[in-house]
């Protein structure tokens, strides 16, 4: 029975870490997909998404506190989050990929901006707010919930999970099933022919950045909930295992992003459940490392041609 718990307890809490890097994860995926961009600012956007959790967060207990439940703040936070970090994502592709892309520049000097704005939110959130750490507020009270007396899970921890779960499918749906994701199909294909075919290019790219900014502030708000200490620097690491996460899955794949995710969180837990938690990054991205040796692509990634 204690192994049976052990091994459960091991799958909640990986698939509660696997949520969050598949979260972000989408987001580099997506603008790769359409743009063939590695977005190494998405990191950031997720910490920005954090902060902006915790202000809106603030504001609404602060002002609702004594007449609306926990629940129902959380309902009005998180599509107040996920829209002002869409604004943010938004913004950076155009003041900072748009011109860019404009003139032609090449994809170097384009990954280069990039890392320059996770840097300009790094140390932006550090010079207006300072380096001191924020604790999140307590919107609603944790509630152990115990499965049949084998195992117990957080009312967070189920929260994180299923919104995960539901944004995968959300996000299959739109890109599958609209017209606005059958154009961002058709910008990943050929960008060039896109406009010959009357689709808007810029309305779709920035479509683009507003889901996957919009998904890693959410990701941001449910991270910060789950893990109440934010400091302008948590997004660096995070965002960077998300990107490998997204690669190892295959990027450019929704469906790889996704399972990468919880691929590298279910590694990562696994590797410190058995051995010291300093062994864990080692050991988790060694054996990423030795998938894509055989498979470079990805699990789910295609390999491109060019013709010429």
């Amino acid at each position: 029975m204690d192994l049976l718990q052990s091994i459960l307890q091991y799958i909640i809490n990986s698939l509660q870490w696997g949520s969050f890097y598949a979260l972000i994860a989408i987001g580099y995926t997506l603008v790769y997909g359409v743009l063939l961009l590695i977005n190494f600012a998405h990191g950031d956007v997720f910490m920005v998404g954090a902060y902006i959790a915790f202000f809106i967060s603030s504001l609404l207990l602060a002002e609702f506190s004594g007449f609306l439940s926990g629940w129902t703040l959380v309902a009005m936070a998180i599509p107040l989050t996920m829209i002002l970090t869409a604004c943010v994502g938004v913004t950076l592709e155009r003041v900072a990929y748009r011109p860019l892309r404009r003139k032609g520049a090449h994809r170097l000097y384009v990954v280069i901006t990039a890392l320059m704005c996770g840097l300009i939110l790094e140390n932006g959130n550090l010079a207006l707010l300072g380096a001191s750490r924020k604790k999140f507020p307590d919107i609603v009270d944790t509630v152990v919930i115990n499965l049949g007396g084998v195992v117990t899970i957080t009312n967070l921890k189920l929260m994180v999970i299923i919104t995960a779960v539901l944004t995968f499918l959300l996000l299959n749906w739109i890109v599958t099933k609209t017209k606005i994701g059958m154009a961002m199909r058709a910008v990943s294909f050929d960008k060039f022919a896109v406009p010959l075919m009357g689709i808007p290019l810029n309305t779709v790219i920035v479509f683009t950045f507003v889901l996957g900014s919009g998904f890693a502030g959410l990701a941001g708000m449910l991270f910060a909930m789950s893990y109440p200490i934010l400091e302008p620097y948590m997004g660096a690491l995070i965002g960077w295992k998300a990107f490998i996460a997204a690669v190892v899955g295959g990027i450019g794949d929704i469906r790889g992003a996704f399972i990468g995710g919880f691929l590298l969180a279910f590694i990562e837990i696994g590797v410190a459940s058995v051995l010291p938690s300093s062994y864990r990054d080692l050991f988790a991205f060694s054996i990423l490392l030795m998938i894509l040796w055989v498979k470079p692509t990805g699990l789910f990634g295609v390999a491109k041609t060019t013709k010429i």
